[in-house]
């Protein structure tokens, strides 16, 4: 008797234990920024005055709070979010205004504006500090949501963080892109941006291109070209990381030193292994292309112990 009584309380010392290490260490909220702007804020279970918060800004195209777009569910923000909060770092991230639009069918793609988004990001900075619950609030742009922080950054907000963020203008990262996938419509492409880059829209006759030049996404894409990633980062007098993998096939490291020779105080990480989507990739360009549907891969220890770490010092 005594004996499987010993055993019982074993048993039961040992399922307690598994559920307090399963039991997630932080709490999830969802914010309502204004009508467009809908996110989720993920909080340390014990907050106080030194606890610190960062905006996760997504990266092009129809990107929710998650990191995903429709067929391609990958969780990489949810993923990293979830991973800080657990190391005591608030973090909020959100849905892009378009995901609000195509849900409430009210999306007109010729009134998008790059400049809405780097608003929408002012918006959010300007809502959680006026809260004056945070002790530093950083900006972490993935991607094209890089350039969008950064120039939001600018004001109000203690440091900034580049996640993959290209370190030269839109037209020359796609003008690289083209040559790499189509070459023959290299120097097309190049005429058609020229025009943009006068904030002059033109009647697109090759439809290879539509993806690109559409006449519904030019007024977007002259709104976008105007910035030079080099010469907003130059204006920021906060703390700044930027961070790139070896494995990114979207985004090369190349882009972070470029960001880094316009500010030399920056601090800099390029990840091995790490891929677009936060993911480690130690195979081919296949396994790495497979992990933008896979939402169970989980995000790279060194990512956010280089976040983490960063936030920390400030």
């Amino acid at each position: 008797m005594k004996k499987s009584i010993a055993t019982y309380l074993l048993l039961v010392v040992a399922i307690m234990t598994t559920y307090s290490q399963e039991k997630p260490s932080f709490k999830t909220e969802e914010i309502n920024i204004n009508p467009l702007i809908n996110g989720s804020l993920f909080s340390p279970l014990q907050t106080n005055s030194k606890t610190n918060l960062v905006i996760l800004i997504a990266g092009s195209g129809p990107t929710d709070r998650n990191g995903n777009q429709s067929g391609m569910t990958n969780n990489s923000l949810k993923l990293l979010a979830e991973a800080l909060a657990q190391k005591g770092i608030a973090v909020f991230s959100y849905d892009k205004r378009i995901i609000a639009q195509m849900n409430a069918k009210t999306i007109n793609e010729k009134e998008l504006s790059f400049d809405d988004f780097i608003n929408d990001a002012k918006d959010v900075v300007r809502f959680f500090k006026n809260q004056k619950k945070y002790n530093k609030i950083t900006i972490a742009g993935h991607s094209e949501g890089s350039l969008i922080g950064m120039v939001a950054a600018l004001h109000d907000t203690d440091a900034y963080i580049s996640i993959a963020g290209a370190g030269r203008p839109i037209d020359l990262v796609l003008v690289d892109q083209i040559e790499k996938q189509a070459p023959f419509l290299k120097e097309e492409v190049k005429q058609d941006l020229e025009l943009l880059k006068k904030g002059t829209t033109f009647e697109l006759k090759n439809q290879m291109l539509a993806s690109l030049f559409r006449e519904s996404v030019q007024p977007y894409m002259i709104s976008w070209i105007k910035y030079v990633p080099q010469d907003e980062i130059k204006k920021l007098h906060i703390p700044v990381l930027l961070l790139n993998g070896t494995k990114d096939l979207q985004v090369t490291v190349s882009e972070a030193q470029l960001l880094k020779s316009a500010k030399p105080d920056a601090s800099i990480a390029i990840i091995e292994n790490m891929n677009h989507i936060f993911k480690e990739i130690k195979g081919d360009d296949t396994e790495n292309q497979n992990s933008y549907a896979n939402p169970e891969l989980p995000v790279i220890s060194e990512l956010i112990g280089r976040i983490s770490g960063f936030i920390n010092s400030l």
